[in-house]
């Protein structure tokens, strides 16, 4: 995501960074380059002017001229006014006080929306809620089918009274959430390809039978302008209490997600990452604005991986580590762990510094394909190959490629670099036990 934007915004400040001291000249051109980059990313034009604007006067101050950095000054002026326009702080769920409480998704067709309502639901599941997800989209063919199975693969209830009208199925879809001990009420509401009065005047209709506690609009990040355009129109017919983009994942330019918060007023509650039903995250300003600048985003990186990682087999994994006894089993976990996760090089761009131009890592390519190859080079090794590598001699290296559809290159590489990692772990662990002993008396136990 914002990949040319982050490239373009990062080598113009790197150029700046270079500079001892700066003129109000390389301020000008700089602030230009941003101008350009935003403009080309589809960033709203009126949203470009106001923010080079606050930019410009921020950066030709004092606060920059006299600063012993004045690079990295303007960097972080640049990092505050993006946190600023995508709204400064995350805008979390309204909470379910009083449950049953509403929420309606809505939005035209093709954007996500039953897809976004499923992982919406997932998200409370996995956050303590217990939602229901309710087929309110009578219209779409088989949109009460597939939010049936979405609703079947995570084990959240769907109800759905079949083509009736939706303020009735939104009626007794709350009847039955009170019944059943739901708190919220997740309704995936009906589409147009177009907004028109016919959507608007069923949506509102819905929204005064149901008063719900959110109503969130699910637009397509990739239309770009197109969806700060959208996200207008049904503000002012519906009084949006969020937006959920989607795609966001596909989308090079980012001008959507720049541009309407500060053109509707609406915060971005959540972000759709990708098309895998665990590709959602609430939206944080501060970390978004970090990634756009190349700064990385380790919080959320650390969120992915407390989602994931079991802390009991952690604790085991590490006594492993230390006493050097790993195997390859435990490796094979470790991997299955990470895959969880999501694609290796979105979470390599979490990393800070992973973005920079001309560093090593930049021109890094990681190819998930890899992580299956080894995956199946292990599955086709015994039990006792796992534990004890040592044994996989020749006859085995080859019965173990056949199976896992390698050559036995690979499979001598991934022993090579297995045994390669148990070698520096001893090493670690020799260092580790130098300092206790080095620094034994000083030491409280």
């Amino acid at each position: 995501m914002f990949g040319r934007l982050s490239e373009k915004l990062q080598e113009t400040f790197r150029r700046l960074k270079r500079k001892g001291k700066l003129s109000e000249k390389d301020v000008d051109e700089a602030l230009r380059e941003v101008r350009l980059a935003l403009l080309e990313a589809d960033v709203n034009y009126r949203v470009v002017k106001n923010f080079t604007a606050v930019l410009k006067e921020r950066a030709v101050g004092a606060e920059v001229f006299q600063s012993l950095t004045p690079g990295q000054q303007v960097v972080k002026i640049v990092h505050e006014e993006l946190v600023k326009l995508m709204g400064e702080t995350q805008s979390k769920l309204a909470s379910a006080d009083n449950p049953p409480r509403a929420v309606m998704l809505v939005g035209l067709q093709g954007s996500g929306k039953t897809t976004t309502a499923a992982k919406l639901a997932r998200f409370l599941k996995s956050s303590g809620s217990k939602p229901l997800l309710v087929a309110a989209d009578v219209y779409r063919p088989a949109a009460i089918e597939q939010l049936e199975i979405l609703g079947k693969d995570l084990s959240i209830p769907v109800f759905s009274y079949g083509k009736d009208d939706p303020g009735k199925i939104a009626s007794l879809a709350l009847k039955h959430a009170a019944a059943e001990g739901n708190d919220y009420v997740i309704l995936d509401t009906a589409g147009r390809l177009h907004v028109d009065e016919q959507l608007m005047d069923e949506l509102a209709r819905l929204k005064a039978g149901i008063k719900p506690v959110e109503i969130l609009l699910v637009v397509d990040a990739m239309t770009g302008q197109d969806a700060v355009n959208v996200a207008q129109a049904f503000h002012e017919q519906l009084e949006l209490s969020g937006i959920i983009l989607t795609k966001l994942d596909g989308d090079t330019r980012g001008g959507a997600a720049l541009s309407v918060k500060a053109v509707t007023n609406c915060p971005i509650k959540f972000v759709g990452l990708g098309e895998k039903i665990e590709s959602f995250e609430p939206f944080h300003p501060d970390r978004m604005a970090s990634r756009i600048l190349g700064m990385g985003d380790v919080l959320s990186l650390i969120e992915k991986a407390q989602s994931v990682v079991d802390e009991e087999k952690s604790r085991a994994l590490e006594k492993k580590m230390r006493s050097q006894t790993l195997t390859l089993e435990d490796f094979l976990e470790q991997l299955q762990q990470v895959k969880q996760m999501g694609p290796i090089e979105d979470l390599l761009e979490m990393m800070p510094g992973f973005q920079k131009a001309g560093k090593g890592l930049k021109n890094l390519s990681v190819d998930d394909k890899q992580i299956v190859q080894i995956e199946a080079i292990i599955k086709s090794m015994t039990r006792e190959e796992r534990q004890r590598p040592e044994i996989i001699n020749s006859g085995r290296r080859k019965r173990i490629a056949a199976g896992s559809g390698t050559a036995v290159q690979d499979v001598n590489r991934l022993l090579k670099q297995f045994d390669q990692m148990k070698k520096l772990l001893k090493k670690v662990h020799s260092l580790e036990k130098g300092k206790t002993k080095k620094h034994k008396g000083l030491l409280p136990f």
